[in-house]
């Protein structure tokens, strides 16, 4: 036969998959994609019917090379990368630069997929090749056409009339509307006044049960209807003087049946109510349970594809899954008929399979030696879920029982139900509830008979308030997402991630809250872009995405028709001033910025000089309120600050004194934000108060931590050196001898203990965490006007081109690998000015002082 080459994504992969194909096969990982669209102007022309320029990075060259060096001496290409439209686009990338190369002529081309690493599936999918799929390709080719023109049509727009502002991205934009949204809800909200009312209750044979009012006076109560003190006491005394019997007894069986396997977001909507994993970290561990886990010598995949819409079970697997569940559980537990599940998601462009065990066979039990203990809970999760999802339905008998209480002409009528479960079924292996109990079916009535007398023990009148929506997790924002057709199971984790990444949300106690540079941007977008954000045109781009996977449609078409609406609305913008946006975003954003007071004087009059009108000021670090007679007022507050932020921007909160040096410890507001401080003048410590902790409730001993960081955890067992734990530009983290390891909150910091902080410490070493000199990622080439080299390097605080002495920062979107010569030389020459500037407003300023 020859030899064969077998292209894969990750080394892990290809290495399992090399073991099982044998010494005439050759599998190479392309470590993902291999090329991409150039993070610059140009890279996607609509005027030259939107062609493309793709890009390879240094790594991906020497990746590259390396698979061409393999298949000039094979006779045969195979291209094995994942099952979905992003491994299609690979196998379409490595084919498209390997014909570049003219490397193919009179090679084998073959394209297979597996939706899951064991032996037997990709020996079954080697005996049945394709061809790579046009129209996938074509859906891939439209989406990622359409993230650019938006990325790089939008955020120069939004750099211009926006400072301090990152940029947009498609997806993105939506979902951070979706949590500003969200976040506007809950400040509009105004509580509700209700009453509920409980009556415990007794049969005759002293058995106690609970009953909820149902009506009053002939009306059908609902939650809300008991609004005043008057209402609930007036049905209180009834029910406290009235006999009270059963008037209707209804038991009533049901089935419950079994939810379908995890598709990707079902399993990180799951993984984070039950595990507390996040949608990134759950995405991690089932990769790691896909590619293979080491079992006795043997490498093997325990799960099927983890990026998958798809909620049905391979048909050859559902058999086992039905032996499984009868050996496990015993034959009652078996359904009749297999369980066929189908899903409303449109999803031609993803892999078909639900997420399962590859072999049902392999107990959580079995495997629970040979993982670790995230891995275990993973898998144990997939696995429950599997198998309950092919079994018997659960038996519940639901029963609904009415007193009566009549008196003085009037009448009410208490309801108690219950439920029991007769038959438990598929619940045996898959409780509904996170915490193990299902709540719906544990509360269990007495028996009960009609005209029964029940006495009374105690009547209950609670007053409640209604609560507001609550902020979005990062399960409920999938849920959400996914519901209203936005995005993709490839796409939620980096779209989450991408808005904490740009400072546009914040997740604090496993909520998103957004910040006023994230407000500010979708008050903007709504404004300006208003058709681009909103819910259902996203959508509609969606299921127009997935006609062009399913052939349906011209991936140029698309095109076409949007860059045609989308660039004349950017035109209409490019000649509007930053003074007319800021206008414009003080009346929409006025319910924020300038809250009414309560003596109903004017809220945007400066509360410091009392002359200047407030108005919203947009800088390097976001939004913020200034005064209008800035050079001469400097009064400034943050966006959303609160009705009394006057009172607390006009001068520091006292909280106290530090007992050593005697200096007061305050707390304070700047244009950058919140922070404490100890003493006054240069000499004062100054410490940042994390994001997501309000201000208002910093005490002192809060404040006193907080001064106090840096702080020592411990020295570490292996070197001796101290460990030490801070707040710093990117959050709470764990140092030692120049490795960076992040915390998951800035609370951690205080109380994360030694043997925590050596893992996550080896961790990042691991993962290359450790800083010396800067890295060189890339050389550019000798400086054209001045000579000397020039180089992309990465730093503690990102990557930055050099020239000698000369160090300028990349924008933070900016890919290093994508930097040219052209592009660095700009940068070190407005770093260059920005430092004689400087240095000439210093010696200026020297001069005057001496005359």
């Amino acid at each position: 036969m020859g030899q064969s080459v077998v292209i894969v994504e990750s080394p892990a992969k290809a290495k399992t998959i090399n073991k099982y194909l044998g010494k005439d096969y050759t599998v190479l990982a392309s470590y993902g994609h291999v090329r991409d669209l150039p993070p610059k102007e140009g890279s996607v022309l609509p005027d030259e019917d939107f062609s493309m320029s793709w890009a390879v990075d240094s790594k991906s060259k020497s990746r590259l090379n390396d698979i061409a060096k393999a298949v000039k001496t094979a006779d045969r290409l195979i291209l094995a990368t994942d099952p979905d439209r992003e491994g299609e686009a690979i196998s379409w990338h490595v084919l498209q630069v390997l014909s570049e190369k003219n490397l193919l002529k009179d090679k084998d081309v073959q394209r297979v997929v597996f939706n899951a690493i064991t032996k037997q599936s990709v020996l079954d999918a080697m005996a049945h090749p394709r061809e790579i799929d046009g129209d996938l390709v074509d859906a891939y080719l439209a989406r990622r056409a359409l993230d650019y023109l938006v990325g790089f049509s939008l955020s120069p727009v939004l750099w211009r009339k926006l400072p301090g502002a990152r940029s947009a991205g498609r997806v993105q934009s939506v979902a951070l509307r979706l949590i500003c949204d969200r976040e506007a809800e809950i400040e509009a909200f105004k509580p509700q006044e209700y009453w509920s009312i409980t009556a415990m209750l007794k049969n005759g044979a002293g058995a106690a049960f609970e009953a909820r009012i149902a009506e009053f006076d002939g009306q059908k109560l609902q939650r809300l209807d008991i609004t005043t003190q008057e209402q609930a006491e007036t049905i209180k005394a009834l029910l406290e003087a009235a006999d009270l019997s059963v008037s209707r007894v209804e038991s009533k069986p049901t089935k419950r049946n079994p939810y379908a396997p995890f598709t990707t977001s079902t399993l990180q909507q799951d993984a984070s109510r039950r595990l507390g994993f996040s949608a990134s970290r759950t995405m991690q561990v089932a990769q790691k349970l896909y590619e293979g886990i080491d079992i006795g010598g043997e490498t093997v995949g325990l799960i099927t594809y983890m990026r998958t819409d798809g909620v049905q079970i391979a048909p050859e697997a559902v058999p086992q899954v039905r032996s499984q569940i009868e050996a496990q559980f015993g034959a009652r537990y078996v359904p009749e008929k297999p369980r066929h599940y189908s899903t409303k998601a449109k999803n031609a462009q993803e892999a078909h399979e639900a997420i399962r065990p590859t072999d049902v066979s392999r107990t959580p039990k079995d495997m629970k030696s040979y993982l670790s203990e995230e891995q275990m809970k993973l898998y144990e999760l997939v696995w429950r879920r599997t198998v309950a999802s092919q079994m018997a339905s659960a038996e519940i008998e639901r029963t609904s029982v009415d007193i009566t209480a009549a008196s003085g002409g009037k009448k009410a009528v208490l309801r108690a139900t219950g439920s029991v479960v007769r038959f438990d079924g598929f619940l045996a292996a898959y409780e509904t509830q996170p915490s193990g109990e299902d709540e719906e079916d544990a509360k269990r009535l007495p028996a009960l008979a009609e005209g029964e007398a029940v006495l009374r023990e105690a009547i209950e009148a609670k007053q409640h308030f209604t609560e507001p929506p609550p902020r979005y997790s990062e399960a409920s924002l999938i849920r959400k997402m996914e519901e209203l057709g936005i995005g993709r199971p490839s796409t939620y984790t980096s779209v989450l991630s991408t808005l904490q990444n740009r400072d546009y949300v914040t997740l604090e106690k496993r909520r998103f809250t957004p910040a006023s540079k994230g407000r500010v941007v979708t008050s903007f977008l709504e404004s300006f872009f208003k058709r681009y954000v909103e819910y259902d045109f996203t959508a509609d781009l969606e299921e127009k995405l997935d006609k062009i996977s399913a052939g349906e449609l011209a991936w140029k078409d698309l095109l076409h028709d949007f860059w045609k609406q989308f660039s004349a609305s950017i035109e209409d913008i490019k000649d509007l001033r930053v003074s007319q946006v800021l206008d414009m975003l003080n009346e929409e954003l006025a319910y924020l910025a300038f809250p009414p007071k309560e003596d109903g004087s004017n809220p945007r009059a400066c509360p410091k000089c009392g002359e200047g009108q407030l108005s919203l000021k947009v800088g390097r670090f976001g939004a913020f309120i200034g005064c209008s007679n800035y050079p001469e007022c400097n009064f400034t507050r943050q966006l959303g600050a609160g009705e009394d932020a006057d009172a607390e921007d006009s001068g520091p909160k006292v909280l106290g004194r530090d007992p050593q040096t005697d200096e007061e410890i305050t707390v304070r507001t700047g244009r950058f934000g919140p922070y404490v401080q100890r003493g006054e003048g240069k000499e004062a410590v100054r410490g940042s108060i994390p994001k997501g902790w309000n201000p208002a409730e910093i005490d002192y001993e809060r404040a006193m931590q907080l001064l106090s960081l840096p702080q020592e955890v411990g020295k570490h067992p292996e070197t001796g050196k101290m460990i030490s734990a801070g707040i710093g530009r990117y959050g709470p983290f764990v140092l030692h001898e120049g490795v960076y390891a992040n915390l998951d909150s800035p609370e951690e910091v205080f109380t994360v203990g030694l043997n925590r902080a050596v893992d996550l410490i080896a961790e990042k070493a691991a993962k290359g965490g450790r800083r010396g000199a800067a890295k060189s990622l890339k050389d550019l080439g000798e400086h054209p006007e001045l000579g000397g080299m020039i180089a992309v390097k990465d730093g503690r605080y990102g990557p930055y081109v050099n020239h000698g002495k000369v160090n300028a920062t990349l924008p933070k979107d900016k890919d290093p690998q994508s930097v040219t010569l052209e592009e660095a030389v700009a940068l070190i020459a407005a770093k260059a000015g920005a430092k004689g500037k400087a240095k000439t407003r210093k010696k200026a300023t020297a001069r005057a002082g001496k005359g």
